[in-house]
């Protein structure tokens, strides 16, 4: 799995770090999101995949 972010879509909305935490965190200037790692263990897949799914701004993509 390949975990890309857009910053410029990102609407700070926190989604994704409350589905995965140890993928993604937000800039504490102004809660954009930063990916902590591009290449997550397969043990959080389906975080990943769930963060995705619920962001609002459609600013993860995920390469299988």
């Amino acid at each position: 799995m390949k975990v890309t972010v857009d910053q410029v879509k990102c609407v700070a909305a926190g989604h994704c770090v409350m589905h995965a935490a140890d993928v993604f965190d937000q800039r504490d200037e102004d809660g954009i999101v930063v990916l902590l790692d591009a290449d997550p263990p397969d043990e959080l897949a389906d975080d990943v995949r769930q963060a995705a799914a619920v962001c609002p701004a459609m600013a993860i993509h995920i390469e299988e």
